[in-house]
């Protein structure tokens, strides 16, 4: 496993921080402020440049043709890495980070593996998260493997931006087609190939015919379709846009309802154009009549971090004990999240502004014990956030000469209705301002300058156990630092201690964290006793007290020991607030840090739509499977919902073992702001699956047939998609900034959620039954029990899925729903099927509830009612000089139903089969002192 390489620690960061923060716009037809983001571990070349320019310019054409004149790419912008040397082209960014980007040039997620693919973790028709492209693909060195880049760029592009899904599968490339026949999983059915085995060692290459599997009476594993070089068929960009005739998406005409890939399943059979059509860009824009220009491009180069804190000290702060907590969140920040190197300033503001601390270079302890000093010690007068936000400004200027790029990090607790008054000199400024949002009253007209600016928006009650405040700083870290500065968060946590006055606990520190480790408590009234032993159980030394602050903080010098820390703090007084923050950084520049990312899906939100919560755990490019992932969410007053998010592919979970914790929130408890805070904790259980199988990407060329032969390309580099390195304990939280929910009504809220869609629905032949698998859905989308389950079955997937009612149903009276998110199994006979000419069986389910809510279909699940025929082998291989030794195993099975399969298909079968294995064995007694072929 290549957890090891520096290329893959370096670019986790902007894996975890590309969380679908684009701020790219849609404007006259072109897609404006793109950003590709070229990352530090890529060795300086100005050629990627260049070839970036290229590769966008040749796809602006090409999305600009097969999108019938409607779509082109206008201005992009190219993030170049400090590390860089300094060039007069390039100029200081202004919102643009590698947080925002669209596009990441870095090393491949495995060394020789440079397939393009974009992360895209959500439902259908909803936007991707990046694309990845890597530097030996962006020049062109991959060309022969994916097709040329630009094409690439806008099959990536149709992920990213309007959420459709491949049209191949490579864990299920065949199927039994209507035809009768085994196809290739691909659209359009009209693009012609050979389904082959093509082995190559050293110059020499065997091609033979593919045998069939016992199992599954398809193609072996090594069996691979190779398209024929020279085609005339237009669809599809979602299967190869790399075959020369591809202009077009698959239409509703031409779209292969049959082929099993994550285009039919996760967006109901519709074609790839059918969705881009639906889109919103779709329905905004007009055919252009002239063509567009060509892309403008802008070179932009990383430089310092330049960051100033506008702290709020009016009069409201004095309440619920807000300043002091503003002390103890600002403090942490500054002694322990800000990044080296950065600049940091302060300035504080009531009714009118002052600044406190010119912009200083943080170089050591004694910069940020300075910038400490500068803090807000009384609170007194109105909110005037403009002022506050207009000294940055100056304050900024006075150093650098502009404000691009810069950080204002505002906090405030209070309204401001002149806030509109600066809101076109903040849009003009370049700068981003970040708010974080304390108590009930906080202004929210703010959020639209956050939301303009790129910045992040954090809420955090005046529930000081909720530990929101300290939380909200800590996200603050840069969006371009390298992730070894970075501060990782390995508990936040809080009570209020009433009858009981101790509050014990454990963190973990795993072997890929331990540097810079940082314990901060907390209290309200008086200092607690406080014990801390390390994993051998020595008692560690005392913390150092910051009365004034309430705060008191120990920190582990050298990397920390590996293992179970145990802590114990004592209250003083009865009803104290305790709180405790535990921080780490890498221990190791080689070995990437497991990571937690989180987010909801949305920034804003009317009841009764649901929202998701999403927690993405990765150690480098590897995703974290099974670990235990909660989601604490937090209402304007500060009452807190939980929630256990599931990695398991149903619900709102898209994809299983996918490394991204999932699930619906319903529990809306009032109108207003809303946090979340995930806590992620792993154990024995815990593994890591390789990620060299992405969903999402461009489809691999194993070759192209030329004249009748396979000319096959380079093998990529072998990987075992299943293998599993079992990790060590770890705890992670992570802080996923703040929404909003409107028109939440009076309780008791009424009862609008059916169960979520069942999007697993699996079915196999056994005998003459059909066994169904699917995992569970919940009353309230997967929450609770369903009330039953109906389940009818076609022969046609339209009629199915278009006239569900009217298709027959199953009997499922002895079927018993089990709770939300188990597994369910089904067996039953099937019936006849009405459709004349029926080849498949196609089954899908809907749950209802107890209110009667009728979930939405699922998937479609379908069983084939023959025994695929396979493509008929040549009697000559000029290109397998040692014939099959090994008859193809074609013997009978499947569904057993006589009233669906034919006599006479039966006995073609059952002739061919024995024709079949007469030539096979009387080639392998011809053959039988020829050496083996070895595959």
């Amino acid at each position: 496993m290549a957890l090891c390489r520096t290329s893959g620690f370096l670019l986790v960061l902007y894996l975890l921080q590309g969380s679908n923060t684009s701020l790219v716009q849609l404007n006259n037809n072109g897609y404006e402020d793109i950003i590709i983001a070229i990352h530090p571990s890529v060795p300086e070349d100005e050629k990627i440049i260049e070839q970036i320019k290229s590769m966008v310019t040749t796809a602006s054409t090409y999305l600009f043709e097969v999108t019938e004149k409607r779509f082109f790419f206008k201005t992009v912008s190219i993030l170049i890495p400090e590390n860089w040397k300094e060039n007069p082209q390039y100029r200081r960014p202004k919102r643009e980070s590698f947080i925002h980007a669209d596009v990441l040039v870095a090393p491949p997620i495995f060394p020789g593996r440079d397939g393009p693919y974009t992360r895209h973790f959500t439902a259908c028709e909803e936007k991707g998260e990046f694309i990845h492209f890597t530097p030996d693909f962006v020049l062109g060195k991959k060309q022969d493997e994916y097709g040329p880049s630009g094409r690439v760029f806008v099959h990536e592009w149709a992920h990213l931006r309007w959420g459709v899904f491949d049209e191949y599968n490579e864990d299920k490339p065949f199927y039994s087609a209507k035809s009768k026949k085994i196809e290739a999983t691909r659209c359009s059915i009209s693009i012609s190939g050979k389904n082959s085995v093509h082995k190559c060692q050293g110059n020499s290459c065997i091609t033979r015919a593919c045998r069939i599997d016992s199992q599954t009476k398809l193609y072996e594993k090594d069996c691979q379709f190779f398209p024929d070089k020279v085609q005339k068929e237009k669809a599809s960009i979602m299967f190869m846009q790399s075959i020369n005739s591809v202009a077009e998406f698959c239409n509703a005409k031409n779209h292969n309802r049959e082929a099993p890939n994550l285009q039919n399943n996760k967006c109901n059979f519709r074609s790839t154009w059918e969705v881009i059509s639906n889109s919103k860009d779709f329905n905004t824009t007009t055919p252009m009549v002239e063509p567009p220009p060509q892309p403008a491009f802008s070179l932009l180069r990383i430089s310092e971090r330049i960051a100033c804190l506008v702290l709020d000290k009016s009069g409201s702060m004095s309440n619920s004990n807000r300043l002091d907590r503003l002390n103890q969140a600002a403090k942490h920040f500054l002694l322990q999240t800000i990044e080296n190197g950065s600049w940091v300033g302060m300035v504080h503001f009531d009714s009118y502004a002052n600044i406190k601390s010119q912009l200083i270079q943080i170089i050591s302890n004694n910069e940020r014990n300075k910038l400490v000093e500068s803090l807000p010690t009384t609170a007194s007068g109105g909110t005037s956030i403009c002022s506050g936000i207009e000294a940055a400004f100056q304050m900024i200027r006075g150093k650098f000469n502009q404000t691009d790029g810069s950080e204002i990090m505002l906090l405030t607790d209070g309204e401001d209705n002149t806030v509109k008054n600066c809101m076109d000199n903040v849009n003009k400024s370049g700068a981003i301002v970040h708010l974080i949002a304390l108590g009930p009253y906080a202004d929210e007209a703010v959020i639209k300058m956050s939301n303009m600016t790129g910045g992040s928006h954090y809420y955090a009650s005046d529930k000081a156990q909720n530990n929101g405040l300290i939380d909200a700083f800590g996200a603050l870290a840069s969006g371009n630092a390298d992730l070894s500065q970075q501060t990782l968060q390995l508990e936040s946590k809080g009570l209020t201690l009433t009858s009981d006055v101790w509050m014990n606990g454990t963190v973990i520190i795993d072997s890929t964290v331990g540097k810079d480790t940082f314990f901060l408590v907390t209290w309200d009234k008086q200092p607690p006793r406080i014990s801390l032993w390390d994993p051998n159980g020595t008692l560690m030394g005392a913390f150092t007290e910051d009365r004034v602050s309430k705060m008191a903080y120990f920190s582990i010098p050298d990397i920390a020991k590996v293992g179970i820390w145990i802590y114990s703090l004592q209250a003083k007084v009865n009803s104290e607030t305790l709180t405790i923050t535990v921080t780490s950084r890498a221990s190791k520049s080689s070995v990437p840090p497991i990571t937690v990312k989180a987010k909801m899906n949305k920034d804003t939100n009317s009841f009764p739509s649901p929202m998701i919560v999403y927690a993405e755990i990765q150690q480098g490019y590897l995703p974290v499977l099974g670990a235990n992932v909660t989601a604490f969410i937090e209402s304007t007053n500060g009452k807190i919902e939980t929630l256990e998010l599931l990695d398991n592919g149903a619900g709102a979970d898209s994809f299983k073992n996918d490394g991204v914790y999932s699930r619906y929130f319903t529990s809306y408890t009032e109108n207003g702001r809303y946090s979340l805070k995930v806590r992620a904790q792993g154990g024995t259980n815990v593994v890591t699956r390789s990620l060299g199988h992405p969903l999402n990407k461009a489809l691999y060329i194993p070759g192209w047939v030329v004249d009748g032969k396979i000319e096959g390309n380079p093998a990529r580099p072998e990987i075992n998609e299943d293998t599993q390195t079992t990790l060590e304990s770890f705890s992670r939280t992570a802080t996923g900034g703040a929404f909003v929910v409107s028109n939440v009504p009076n309780y008791p809220l009424p009862d609008v959620y059916p169960p979520s869609q069942i999007t697993d629905l699996d079915a196999k032949p056994d005998g003459d039954q059909i066994t169904l698998t699917w995992t569970a859905p919940g009353d309230n989308f997967d929450v609770g029990k369903v009330q039953q389950y109906i389940i009818r079955v076609s022969g046609s997937i339209l009629d199915l899925r278009d006239n569900f009612d009217d298709a027959l149903q199953v009997n499922t009276t002895d079927l018993l729903p089990n709770e939300a998110n188990s597994k369910e199994i089904f067996a039953f006979k099937p019936g006849n099927i009405s459709e004349e000419n029926a080849t498949h069986i196609f089954i899908a389910i809907q749950s209802v509830d107890k209110s009667n809510l009728t979930s939405k279909l699922s998937n479609i699940a379908q069983v084939a009612l023959f025994i695929p025929q396979a493509d008929p082998s040549p009697d000559e291989n000029p290109q397998n000089p040692h014939p099959d030794e090994n008859p193809p195993d074609n013997h009978k099975t499947g569904v057993n139903i006589s009233t669906l399969v034919l006599s006479v298909v039966g006995s073609v079968a059952v002739v061919s089969i024995i024709l079949s294995t007469t030539i096979c064995i009387l080639k392998k007694k011809k053959n039988t002192n020829r050496p083996r072929t070895g595959f």
